[in-house]
């Protein structure tokens, strides 16, 4: 349990509309595979498998991270909430599933604060490495 709570409130923007999740702010505490701009952009999530199985295998990886919690489940989105360990910052975090595109797009922003020192990139590319390794 987190000494203190920093959640915030849960962000009204969230899911996928018209192929698309909610652009980052202008605050470097935010990825998401669909920006263009630089200091907010990562990559998606890239897949071997049936895109149903890459998707298991996304929740299985979310669920092997510490104070997780899937909020929202669909057949091609899925929205999670990680909490930080001492201060008890929740950060939201989506996947949709681009059949289309044959990848997961990914968006993964802090609620609160300007900074979140790389979390949030780190939090994709450990997902990223678990996929990887669910696939092998």
């Amino acid at each position: 349990m987190a000494l203190f709570s920093f959640s915030g409130q849960r962000p009204h923007n969230l899911g996928v509309n018209a192929n698309l999740l909610a652009p980052c702010p202008s605050t470097p505490n935010c990825v998401s595979s669909q920006s263009s701009d630089p200091k907010h952009a990562i990559e998606p999530l890239s897949y071997r498998s049936s895109p149903e199985q890459a998707f298991q295998n996304l929740k299985t990886a979310i669920q092997s991270l510490e104070r997780t919690k899937i909020i929202t489940e669909s057949e091609n989105y899925l929205y999670a909430e990680f909490t930080s360990s001492l201060m008890g910052f929740v950060d939201d975090v989506e996947f949709y599933l681009n059949k289309e595109k044959n990848v997961i797009e990914v968006r993964s922003a802090s609620r609160l604060g300007e900074s979140d020192l790389g979390v949030n990139r780190k939090r994709v590319e450990t997902l990223r490495t678990i996929l990887q390794n669910l696939e092998a």
